[in-house]
């Protein structure tokens, strides 16, 4: 009786179900079932990414940053051109293998040219395919763990047109005005701000360095993992009020009216690779203060460049005629942000 006890077991019915299935199993099916050592698994990864094709509208009726005063966005709007849907944009996420080539920048454009779909003589067009060409694909090649973001769009529309792919998506950018307030009062620096034009390509990258780190030109100290951003963009139309003085050291002056603002990149002398397009760099880290040694956010390898004109530049209200830069390029910039 008490053999026949140790022999016993309490069989659920979840457990039944099981034993019911496998033995359902034909053999042939049930014998390549094989169990995997570490080095096997170590080879199962996921080829596939994800992708999201997103459409949206957005507003904010106050963004407020408050210290002893306080700075104000006030009546912040982002849409498509003329308040409608911003649409068409297609974001692909995908987390790299070691060397793997993964879409970035103006790879579309590489991978047209080198289809036969765009002329090859284009120095835009030569450029990308020489850049974004990689071991048979087209894109950027990233180490293990890196996280891609990518924007693009959803629809470039004819796959032989430049002008289709670079306005495919467009956008709006509204801001009522920007003040600031204190115990003096509050002031108006910038009002009815406009801006309307197309976004380029697009990528966020993170990049996974572990634990390592380098160190800058300035001797400033960063993570080797950093938050890597590249875009392109073009203002086809903007205007805007600056009320007050001293707010960026480029006008040091009050009452400045602007419209008809365009940014792009189709003069001068570095236009190359940009298909006429202003672009911005920029990456981001923890990082230590070679100076203060207080630890922070860094913003290095900061890089802007356009050409930016401004057709209706008014003083008071009255017109003083047109404003023009070429060659506009931020380079070589370091920031390091910490509270204090």
């Amino acid at each position: 009786m008490t053999q026949s006890l140790a022999c016993r077991r309490n069989i659920t019915p979840s457990t039944l179900s099981l034993w019911v299935l496998a033995l359902s199993l034909p053999f042939p099916a049930m014998a390549e079932f094989r169990p995997l050592d570490d080095g096997a698994m170590s080879g199962v990864t996921g080829q596939a990414g994800v992708t999201i094709e997103l459409e949206t509208k957005l507003s904010i009726d106050r963004f407020s940053w408050i210290d002893e005063g306080s700075l104000n966005v006030n009546g912040l709007r982002l849409s498509g051109q003329n308040d409608t849907v911003l649409d068409n944009m297609k974001l692909t996420i995908d987390i790299a293998g070691d060397g793997e080539v993964l879409e970035h920048g103006f790879s579309e454009i590489a991978r047209r040219a080198d289809a036969g779909l765009l002329d090859p003589t284009n120095p835009d067009v030569a450029d990308a395919l020489a850049k974004y060409s990689v071991a048979g694909s087209f894109g950027k090649q990233f180490n293990s763990g890196d996280l891609v973001m990518h924007l693009g769009a959803t629809d470039y529309g004819d796959p032989t047109s430049l002008d289709e792919y670079l306005q495919a998506v467009d956008f709006e950018l509204a801001v009522d005005s920007v003040t600031t307030s204190g115990s003096e009062g509050s002031a108006t620096l910038f009002s009815d701000v406009l801006l309307q034009g197309h976004i380029g390509p697009t990528d966020l990258v993170i990049r996974n360095g572990g634990s390592s780190t380098r160190t800058l030109a300035n001797g400033n100290e960063v993570s080797g993992s950093e938050l890597q951003l590249d875009t392109h963009f073009e203002i086809t139309d903007g205007s805007l009020n600056w009320d007050a003085a001293d707010v960026i050291l480029l006008f040091n002056f009050a009452a400045v009216g602007i419209e008809g603002l365009q940014i792009h990149n189709r003069r001068g002398d570095d236009t190359l690779g940009h298909f006429g397009m202003a672009s911005a760099t920029a990456k981001l880290s923890r990082g230590t203060s070679s100076a203060s040694g207080n630890d922070g956010l860094s913003v290095h390898d900061v890089e802007f460049r356009a050409d930016i004109d401004m057709p209706v530049f008014k003083m008071g209200g009255t017109s003083i005629g047109s404003v023009q830069f070429t060659d506009f390029a931020i380079t070589n910039t370091t920031m390091m942000v910490y509270g204090h």
